[in-house]
């Protein structure tokens, strides 16, 4: 097993340590040495970064299975006993088949009890058991699982960074080393290869054989194919350069496959949805028409289930469901300078470790009395920035709105409530249905969701403004370079003759660089400023390049080449998502609709006849009332309107909701994402009730 650097895996304590040895004898009593299972969950253990021994881990996980076995056993046992000691089930009419009569009966009748307590214990104690020892086992397949797909997410750019690398003039190990240490951008794709310099460094091994052993227990077939691809050209003495050419195409073209497959999913789920999401009307739709035939066995709970627990639940799945198939980019987007202070001084970015930070000021208070001083004038002067532009404040920490606006939903509430505003009863509620909805539920979404929703929608805009024209940009530094300049030289060039926010950046970074700062601490700031993760990976691989030479055109143009191959992916995702957006939005508007129908055209319409029906009774005698016939009346007499009408509004205000954050995450893979939709078709669905009501 190669070493590991990730210490997730072995965060047990020594309680579960003296767990695993105490249960290690029957691990092996149960598994022989060969055994296919302890060679799959070991396989796992290294592919999840799991330090734990198989041997352990497997110990572990039956005595966690022994324990929640045992407890659920106890727990069959007093469920079994209870059954007969509450009359649940009754001693003479347990057995249906005739057993005669004499000893074998009285055996039976003896038995019969224990038996069912204890065959009750047995079931419990086994699904214990099976979820304590399947849960733990299950944790190594899940790790590897997740690391595999981000490896699988990254790989494109990881193999375009090595490449860009070696056209920069670095050789085989620099190549490798330099993609260990990238691991705040290119993750878990980073720490494969940090595992084949540990490999190196630690246990003397060459690093061909490091390689092999990574290409072996890597959990991406693909980068296990890499490294296998790798190790040949290494072998063989063959052009590197060449190699990583020709497998960054292939990536990229592997990448544009991937996201047209999962396009293709992503809309067949859309069509789910659409299907799904119109049960709930058509059960609603039975129940009420089940409810105006007597006897027909049909409750107000079914329909307070359907509306309150049915819809939320298909909405909720859904999600779960697309979160399977589409998953955010990988990384926060933040890079370390790498080498000692420069890199304290960088992680001291205040957006990155907290809203309390002062920066770099903090890692010296205490040793002086004048860094005291300091802080406190960096506290006072951050303090005003935040008073006098409160605006820019909130767009770089959306969510701080909510220490704003979630208290000021409560005071509205609870004063609506005190003062007698809003009904605190759900008979009050039937009577003023829009008004109550609204205070409890459309007044805290409006007063929370639209402050978030403007700074968080803002705050994306704002960072993504960075990225609107970055291939472009990318391309006229490497012709500025081409033409002898140095990097920073070029730098100036294009903003000098480009508008943007990006071109902007550069002429700070150059007005930093002549102030005394290196051009890579420039770099970083810059990109942590925005911290976006695709941003990330082309800043990283400027700044490894620029550290070897000033000429760095070819790198350049590789990463234009690899930002131009994510606007391709990106446009089409924006324009396949949008359909699945609009299909969403129409079956929620058809919804909206169907059920404003049936509120206006048949339930109003019936409460009418039974208006009518009555007053004809109350003055015509029986005319109306042939044999067995079923007048207005009788059709509508189990109906409660009002209790209909909240419903349908209620059911229609939740299809709203769930329908905006489904948008959303389809969208750009954020529930936040889907705040603004959610806020509009909320609104849609109040302003088309307070009509239809």
């Amino acid at each position: 097993m190669s070493l590991q650097t990730d210490d997730g895996g072995s965060g047990m304590s020594a309680s579960s340590d003296a767990l695993g040895d105490r249960f290690y004898p029957l691990y092996d009593r149960l598994f022989s040495e060969d055994s296919e299972f302890v060679a799959d969950v070991e396989t796992k253990l290294a592919q999840g970064r799991m330090t734990d021994t198989v041997e352990l881990y497997l110990s572990r996980a039956i005595g966690v299975g022994f324990i929640s076995g045992l407890c659920l056993w106890l727990l069959g046992l007093m469920l079994g006993y209870g059954l007969f000691a509450l009359g649940i089930l009754e001693n003479d009419t347990l057995i249906g088949i005739p057993v005669g009569h004499g000893l074998l009966l009285e055996i039976v009748e003896l038995l019969r009890v224990p038996a069912i307590v204890l065959f009750t214990g047995l079931i419990f104690g086994s699904i214990g058991f099976a979820i304590g020892f399947g849960s733990l086992v299950a944790i190594p397949y899940s790790r590897a699982s997740t690391r595999k797909r981000e490896i699988n997410m990254l790989l494109t750019d990881s193999v375009s960074f090595m490449y860009a690398l070696s056209v920069g003039g670095l050789n085989q190990l620099e190549i490798i080393e330099a993609m260990a240490q990238a691991d705040d951008t290119y993750g878990e794709v980073a720490k494969e290869f940090q595992s084949i310099v540990k490999e190196t460094e630690y246990f003397d091994i060459d690093y061909r054989t490091a390689i092999r052993k990574q290409a072996l227990e890597t959990p991406s077939d693909d980068l296990s194919q890499f490294l296998t691809d790798m190790l040949s050209i290494v072998n063989s003495g063959g052009d590197m350069e060449s190699f990583l050419e020709d497998k960054k195409e292939k990536h990229m073209r592997t990448a544009k496959q991937e996201q047209e497959l999962t396009l293709e999913t992503l809309e067949l789920f859309g069509e789910m949805y659409m299907t799904l999401s119109l049960f709930p009307l058509l059960l609603i739709i039975i129940m009420v028409i089940m409810q105006m035939i007597p006897n027909a066995g049909v409750d107000d709970q079914m329909l307070y289930m359907t509306v309150y627990a049915l819809i939320p639940m298909i909405g909720v799945g859904f999600i779960v469901m697309v979160s399977t198939v589409k998953h955010d980019e990988p990384g926060d987007g933040y890079l370390s300078m790498g080498d000692g202070d420069g890199d304290e001084r960088q992680s001291g970015n205040s957006q990155k470790q907290g809203l309390l930070s002062l920066g770099l000021v903090e890692q010296f208070t205490g040793d002086r009395s004048v860094f005291d001083r300091i802080k406190k004038r960096e506290g006072t002067y951050e303090t005003v920035q935040v008073l006098t532009k409160p605006h820019i404040f909130f767009r770089d920490h959306p969510l701080i709105t909510f220490a704003v606006t979630v208290p000021l939903a409560l005071v509205i509430v609870v004063t609506a409530m005190v003062n007698g505003a809003a009904p605190t009863s759900w008979d009050q509620l039937l009577d003023r249905p829009i008004w109550g909805t609204f205070v409890y539920v459309y007044l805290p979404l409006y007063v929370t969701g639209i402050p978030l929703s403007i700074f968080r929608e803002w705050n994306v805009r704002h960072r993504n403004a960075v990225l609107n024209n970055l291939s472009e940009n990318l391309r006229k530094l490497s012709s500025s370079n081409d033409t002898g300049l140095t990097l920073l030289e070029s730098l100036k060039a294009v903003s000098d003759t480009t508008n943007g926010t990006l071109p902007r950046e550069f002429e700070m970074m150059y007005t930093k660089v002549n102030y005394g700062m290196s051009l890579k601490e420039a770099l970083i700031e810059f990109n942590n400023k925005y911290h976006i993760p695709r941003l990330a990976r082309t800043t990283r691989l400027i700044t490894e390049a620029q550290e070897a030479s000033n000429q760095i055109s070819s790198v350049l143009r590789t990463a234009a080449h690899a930002s131009e191959n994510h606007d391709d992916i990106e446009r089409e995702r924006k324009s396949r998502t949008r359909m699945q957006i609009v299909i969403i939005i129409m079956t929620f508007m058809t919804v909206l609709a169907v059920i404003a129908i049936l509120k206006t055209q048949f339930i109003d319409t019936m409460a009418g006849l039974e208006t009518s029906g009555g007053s004809k009774a109350g003055g015509g005698g029986a005319g109306g009332g042939g044999a067995g016939g079923l007048d207005g009346a009788n059709l509508s007499e189990n109906i409660d309107v009002d209790m209909l009408s909240v419903l349908f509004f209620h059911a229609v205000t939740l299809q709203g909701i769930i329908s905006g954050f489904i948008c959303g995450y389809i969208r750009d893979a954020d529930l936040l994402s889907g705040l603004k939709y959610a806020v509009g078709l909320a609104s849609v669905a109040l302003i088309g009730w307070t009509l239809v009501a």
